[in-house]
C-alpha cells in the first residue's frame, strides 16, 4: 500500500494534484492562500499561489501592485526606493522629489534642467522674470528690490535717478552736484568737454568750467598783475571798483605800494593811492 500524500491542513489527498511546499509541508492551493499566503503590503490582501510575489526586505507585494506610489508605473524589474509608510518609488520620482523646488512655479529642478540660483533660491531659467514687465530675466542682470527682481530697463524706469543734463536714467555710478544727480559722463567743462567729477571748477550762469577754462575763458582779469582771478589759491579774496577787479593782494598804492584791501584809497586819474599819498603828489 503507498504511502499518503496528503495537505497538512485539510488532510484532502494531493496525488495528482497542485500543489505547494512550504517550510517541509504540503498544502494544497486553498490551504496555501488561508494559511500560508504572505500578505501584499500594498493591497493587504493574501499572495495566493496562483499570484506572483514580490519581496524586498520582509516587504511582499503582488507584482501587478509593486508600483511607483507617485507615477503608478511598474516597478517589475526596475530600480527604486522605499519610502517612508513602505511606499516605493521609481528612480525619476524619488529624484524630483528630492531635489530642489522652483521658487517661480514651485515644481522640483531636476538634474539637467537650467536654473538661477540667488541666495540658497532656485528659479527654472524660465522661471526667473521680471516682477515688471514679466519678460524672462534668465541668465541676464537684474537688480533685486526686496522679494521682487527687475530687470534692467524696468529698474531703470522705476528706480533709477534722472540725470539733469541729458535727463536719462543713472544706472551705475554718477555724481551728486547741489542735489541734483548727473552722469559722470555728462558733468563736463562747458568748453573743453573734459569729466570734472572728482576735479575743481567753477559754475558760471549753470555752465561748468574746469580750473583752465575758466582763466582762458571766463575769469576776470586783475587790473593790477593782468592775470585771470580764479577764486582759487592765492587770492580768492576780490576787489571790485567801478568796472574793474583785482586779487585782493594786488589791490594797492600806486605810490608805497601799501595793500589798500578792506582801507580807505582814493582812485586818482584812473590810478589807486592809498589815504595819505596823494598829498604827496
Amino acid at each position: 500500500m503507498s504511502e499518503r500524500f496528503d495537505c497538512h491542513y485539510c488532510r484532502d489527498p494531493l496525488q495528482g494534484k497542485k500543489y505547494v511546499q512550504k517550510e517541509g509541508r504540503h498544502c494544497c492551493v486553498k490551504c496555501f492562500d488561508k494559511f500560508c499566503a504572505n500578505t501584499c503590503i500594498e493591497c493587504k490582501k493574501p499572495i495566493g499561489a496562483d499570484s506572483k510575489e514580490l519581496h524586498f526586505k520582509n516587504r511582499y507585494w503582488h507584482d501587478s501592485c509593486f508600483r511607483c506610489f507617485k507615477c503608478y508605473t511598474s516597478l517589475v524589474n526596475e530600480p527604486f526606493m522605499l519610502r517612508e509608510n513602505n511606499k516605493v518609488w521609481c528612480s525619476n520620482c524619488t529624484a524630483a522629489e528630492d531635489a530642489p523646488r522652483c521658487k517661480g512655479c514651485f515644481k522640483a529642478i531636476i538634474a539637467g534642467d537650467q536654473n538661477v540660483e540667488y541666495k540658497k533660491m532656485v528659479w527654472h531659467k524660465d522661471c526667473f522674470t521680471c516682477s515688471q514687465c514679466k519678460q524672462v530675466i534668465g541668465s541676464g542682470s537684474f537688480f533685486p528690490k526686496g522679494d521682487d527682481f527687475y530687470c534692467v530697463s524696468c529698474h531703470e524706469h522705476k528706480f533709477a535717478k534722472t540725470c539733469a543734463k541729458c535727463k536719462n536714467p543713472i544706472t551705475s555710478g554718477g555724481l551728486t552736484y547741489q542735489e541734483q544727480p548727473w552722469h559722470s559722463e555728462c558733468f563736463i567743462c562747458s568748453n573743453c568737454k573734459k569729466q570734472l567729477g572728482g576735479k575743481r571748477f567753477t559754475a558760471v550762469e549753470d555752465q561748468f568750467y574746469c580750473v583752465e577754462c575758466y582763466k582762458e575763458c571766463v575769469a576776470k582779469k586783475c587790473a593790477g598783475c593782468k592775470n585771470p582771478i580764479t577764486g582759487f589759491g592765492r587770492g580768492t579774496s576780490v576787489v571790485n571798483y567801478e568796472d574793474e577787479s583785482w586779487h585782493d593782494y594786488c589791490f594797492k598804492c600806486t605810490k608805497c605800494a601799501r595793500g589798500l584791501a578792506n582801507k580807505r584809497f582814493v582812485c586818482h586819474n584812473g590810478k589807486i593811492y592809498c589815504a595819505e599819498c596823494p598829498k604827496r603828489l
